[in-house]
């Protein structure tokens, strides 16, 4: 399904422009379907947590520093495959793969929590946010941040709280939320053709090395965090909680606070995170 979403959107990218204002809808809409789906009470944070969630702030920050002297564009589009969130679909690969799936969604609450405090003073420093100052740009990019990712959180409480029936029928349709981020991955695809076509003097050497940048970070973090679950027993859940992100919210995110250009990073992290959990769950059945 992937391919297909990403193969619609190359070709009917000159459409996805006028679509691009549902992204953070559908974002919030899937956000909520997956928290719905939460069991609050069984969630627990462990010191691998922890870990995790500094080696995805500190090391977004040192992998930009670390290629600005590049290219400013690469250097945006790596940080934003290192800093984006864990994938809400990450909890499925994890089970497939027999690792501890309530551990998963610890891991994926907190690192979307996280995003709403770190990612406007991230973007305030290195993003190219239309502000008049720094507190402006912080206040710009928190207002949405915080509603694209808050917003669920909290609905999904007072719905569970409240109206209990609808959040059962809400848990009742989490395979949506599979097709919602097919239409996301079908919009977010053709805005960023239409960024890279749109250019008037293209850089492909550059372009070629945000996507070759975004692999060394993909296969890197699946590394550091099997190697760094592996010490709390926790080898998949590690892995897969620091590798697997939510790529459409980063792409997002790149096109609308950093140059929109970069967001051919977490476009090929698409690809790059699908063939190294492919390769994951066919050695895991081999292994069975």
């Amino acid at each position: 399904m992937m391919p297909i979403a990403m193969i619609t959107g190359i070709i009917l990218h000159r459409y996805m422009g006028a679509l691009s204002f549902l992204t953070p809808y559908l974002i919030v809409v899937m956000l909520l379907i997956t928290y719905c789906s939460i069991s609050f009470r069984d969630i627990l944070f462990t010191r691998l947590h922890l870990w995790l969630i500094l080696i995805q702030i500190a090391g977004s920050i040192a992998v930009y520093l670390l290629l600005l002297p590049v290219h400013p564009i690469i250097a945006q589009g790596a940080m934003i495959c290192v800093l984006a969130p864990t994938a809400t679909s990450a909890p499925v690969i994890t089970g497939m793969l027999g690792g501890n799936v309530a551990s998963l969604t610890a891991y994926s609450l907190l690192s979307n929590m996280t995003i709403v405090v770190v990612a406007p003073v991230i973007f305030a420093f290195t993003g190219e946010v239309d502000a008049t100052s720094f507190t402006d740009s912080l206040w710009v990019v928190f207002q949405k941040v915080f509603i694209l990712l808050f917003l669920p959180f909290f609905g999904a409480l007072l719905l569970q709280k409240f109206l209990p029936r609808v959040h059962y029928e809400i848990q009742k349709a989490k395979s949506l939320s599979f097709y919602i981020w097919s239409v996301a991955l079908v919009i977010i695809t053709g805005k960023t053709v239409q960024f890279i076509s749109d250019q008037e003097s293209p850089n492909y050497i550059m372009e070629v090395g945000v996507a070759l940048a975004a692999l060394v970070v993909c296969v890197s973090q699946f590394l550091v965090g099997r190697r760094l679950g592996r010490i709390y027993d926790d080898t998949v859940a590690g892995g897969q909680g620091l590798g697997q992100k939510n790529t459409i919210l980063a792409i997002w995110m790149a096109q609308t606070y950093l140059n929109p250009i970069s967001s051919i990073g977490p476009g090929a992290y698409v690809l790059w995170q699908n063939v190294v959990n492919s390769f994951q769950v066919w050695k895991n059945r081999k292994n069975l």
